[in-house]
């Protein structure tokens, strides 16, 4: 299998037509995903007319894509006339009324949209499970998950029915999947793809989305093809590196400075599997010149975990006033899964103060990292702490369920003890990812090691904001090294 800037290239060159690259497409979907359920809706045709609309009116051959099928998140990737359901219930039959700007900057560089990936409920989990589609199971081991919120997506690569997936990242959702499954995972700097025309803020900035990739050329392809300004946009990235050769940046100018950690920011167990992958990284990174040094974890973690859920169930909180207006009735208990009731619940009571402060500990956590880099370029850890789990592991437990039904009588002390409770066993399999979400930093996840019992597990690069020149030309010196360690179906 090739990756996506093979493809376009193979469009751009007319060596396949589009119907012939659907056709392959469609085989391996067709004998994939009965299996994994990574995609929720597909509709061929429907792509191919599309297809045929463009290029009777755009020169597609002279875009970055050329026509390149990519599916969509069914999450905050919203396409004219295609389901919008969040992976909820709720919305099982809505559709959306027009395109969000991340999808019509995808469009613009040349990409056809076509079939939308599975998610859990809003986007609240670390794997993905939704009531409404069912779970998503892992290429590597179908036992397992392939991670959250974007597992759809993640399956829908590793498996090698698609080379680049549409994604998303609020708390780790691009590179979680990514260490589960064996891709490159990049969230960018806050502020630098498009958002709007709705969902400006997208969790206060901590929300971005991106894509799931398999080469570092596409990724860099796809970065600087969709990065750019939007004048109404809350959050504008700084200029520390605003080019668009993406070949340059592929290469390193000079040895980096590098701290790195392997001990958790909550105090949770990390596996040794996790541990050595970091510390053959180093080995690498020693090798090839750089210097690097282990440090202790610069911040407070639990601190930062706890501000986090207070901005989620605040955000959430608002969501649903906004879904209750637009619906013009109450939402119900049983029309939304059990956490994100609970969540919401949680949110309904948090004083204004509280979340205020809550980002307060968001600015201070970015301060300190930026004093972190003035010293070091990047900062590395291990992606997740833990393999992939089972689709049989319990993450939340049977009495946690229980309380979350009646979450509502809850002190705001109370829900927030519980949300803690809540997400505590799922934290523990990635606590490496949420801090650059609250930053606002860009992180990369890349697939350097396998474990012995044959599951991926990733390392995580995160740089100074507006420094994803450097995040792209470590890993492309991994990658140039052979380094990455990518599923069956891209080696």
């Amino acid at each position: 299998m090739q990756d996506a800037t093979y493809w376009a290239e193979a469009l751009r060159k007319k060596t396949i037509s589009f119907g012939e690259l659907v056709a392959q497409i469609k085989e391996k979907v067709e004998k994939e995903n009965p299996a994994l359920n990574a995609l929720v809706a597909i509709d061929y045709q429907a792509a191919q007319a599309e297809y045929e609309k463009r290029a009777a009116t755009e020169n597609l051959s002279d875009s970055l894509f050329a026509g390149l099928p990519v599916p969509l998140k069914i999450l905050g990737q919203a396409k004219k006339g295609w389901q919008d359901s969040g992976g909820s219930r709720l919305f099982a039959d809505a559709v959306s009324s027009e395109s969000n700007h991340f999808v019509k900057q995808m469009e613009s560089l040349g990409i056809v949209p076509m079939g939308q990936t599975n998610a859990p409920e809003f986007g609240f989990k670390n794997i993905t499970d939704p009531e409404l589609f069912g779970p998503t199971r892992n290429p590597w081991d179908q036992a397992r998950y392939p991670g959250g919120s974007s597992g759809g997506a993640a399956a829908a690569v590793a498996s090698g029915m698609f080379p680049l997936a549409g994604s998303s990242d609020g708390g780790g959702s691009i590179r979680i999947p990514a260490s589960f499954s064996g891709l490159i995972g990049l969230k960018p700097t806050r502020g630098t793809m498009p958002v709007g025309p709705d969902g400006w803020r997208g969790w206060q900035g901590a929300s971005i989305n991106f894509a799931l990739t398999v080469s570092m050329r596409d990724t860099a392809a796809f970065f600087y093809g969709m990065r750019g300004t939007e004048n109404a946009a809350p959050y504008q990235a700084p200029r520390n590196e605003w080019q668009h050769d993406q070949n340059q940046k592929l290469q390193l100018q000079r040895p980096l400075k590098i701290a790195f950690t392997t001990v958790s920011p909550v105090g949770s167990a990390v596996s040794a599997e996790a541990v050595a992958a970091v510390h053959q990284a180093v080995s690498f990174l020693t090798a090839t010149g750089h210097q690097v040094t282990e440090i202790k974890y610069p911040l407070d973690g639990d601190r930062i975990i706890r501000s986090y859920y207070q901005m989620n169930g605040a955000e959430t909180a608002a969501m649903f006033d906004n879904i209750q207006a637009g619906l013009q009735r109450p939402v119900s208990k049983n029309e939304v899964e059990l956490m994100t009731w609970g969540i919401w619940q949680y949110g309904r009571k948090l004083p204004a103060a509280g979340y205020v402060n809550s980002l307060a500990v968001w600015d201070q956590a970015a301060a300190e990292m930026s004093r972190l880099h003035e010293t070091y370029d990047l900062f590395l850890t291990p992606t997740t702490a833990q393999v992939a789990p089972r689709l049989d592991q319990e993450l939340v437990s049977q009495k946690i369920v229980e309380e979350l039904a009646v979450m509502d009588q809850k002190t705001t002390e109370a829900g927030a003890e519980l949300i803690y409770r809540m997400f505590e066993k799922s934290l523990a399999l990635s606590p490496f990812t949420q801090l650059a979400n609250l930053t606002g930093q860009p992180a990369i996840s890349l697939p350097t090691h396998v474990t012995k019992a044959g599951l991926p597990l990733g390392i995580q690069f995160m740089a100074q904001k507006g420094r994803e020149d450097l995040l792209l030309a470590i890993g492309r010196s991994f990658e140039a090294a052979g380094l990455f360690r990518l599923p069956t179906a891209w080696q």
